[in-house]
């Protein structure tokens, strides 16, 4: 039940594929949908197997033209489930992430102190919590990387009130515009060459892994039956690469880049 509204961006002249996706979506949940939440440890309990459920959220993927513009992704979502008895349970989620084909240090400090200033308001502890999160979470296992350079990451969350954490979600969503667009502004001009084209279509290709084999959002969306399949998969780039044994030389910008996602580092201390 319910639906959404997807808008998609394509061949601009900043942005080579840009989307962003508004859903209020209800139903019941798939049985492998409730295995994958039983596994985070919540203690659903269905009645005669079924789990009404209602889910709410803003998504958004930007895939710039520029290897120096960097890739940006921010989800914020409200998730209920009724219970057998009548129990409703419900949490938020989130987080904005950054994915650079070349680090910039300004850049990755400019970011994450915006999130960090967002997050202050109303907790410090917050950030450094969600920071951490967020480099756990983006993690491609079978790279021993990091999908980017991070931001936040929340799940579950369901304290200290409904109004609280809704006014904490809000705060995050209201930091993503001046999180990344100075950036855009900045390095969307900037010369490249064809052998940083490359780079960029090699680092999309690691996006695409961990969007297709880790990414609980997606997973959830195409274990739901009746789903739209195009605005899932919305967050791939338009295009990717991938050669056979590609290592970047050493000392080089691209293994300045890996280096970092190998080893998370603290952007604001």
């Amino acid at each position: 039940g319910g639906g959404g509204i997807s808008c998609v961006l394509q061949d601009g002249d900043v942005f080579e594929k840009a989307g962003v996706n508004v859903s209020v979506v209800s139903g019941l949940l798939s049985e492998e949908a409730t295995r994958q939440m039983r596994s985070r440890g919540k203690s659903l309990k269905a009645k005669d197997g079924k789990l009404p459920f209602c889910a709410m959220g803003v998504s958004s993927v930007i895939h710039p033209k520029n290897p120096h513009v960097p890739t940006m992704h921010f989800n914020y979502r409200y998730f209920e489930i009724e219970e057998a008895d009548g129990t409703i349970q419900w949490w938020f989620g989130g987080g904005t992430d950054l994915t650079p084909t070349y680090l910039n240090e300004e850049d990755a400090i400019h970011f994450h102190k915006t999130l960090k200033e967002a997050c202050d308001k109303h907790d410090l502890k917050l950030y450094p919590k969600y920071k951490k999160w967020c480099d756990d979470y983006f993690y491609i296992k079978h790279r021993g990387e990091r999908r980017g350079i991070g931001g936040i990451f929340f799940d579950d969350l369901d304290s200290p009130s409904k109004e609280e954490v809704f006014q904490f979600v809000k705060s995050c969503a209201k930091a993503v515009v001046p999180c990344y667009v100075p950036i855009v502004k900045k390095h969307c001009q900037d010369s490249f060459t064809p052998e940083e084209k490359l780079w960029q279509q090699l680092r999309r290709g690691r996006y695409v892994e961990f969007n297709l084999v880790y990414d609980r959002g997606t997973k959830f969306g195409l274990l739901t039956p009746g789903s739209r399949i195009e605005s899932i998969l919305m967050s791939l780039p338009l295009t990717a690469r991938w050669e056979y044994m590609h290592t970047p030389p050493a000392s080089s910008k691209e293994a300045e880049i890996l280096e970092v996602l190998r080893n998370p580092k603290d952007w604001v201390h």
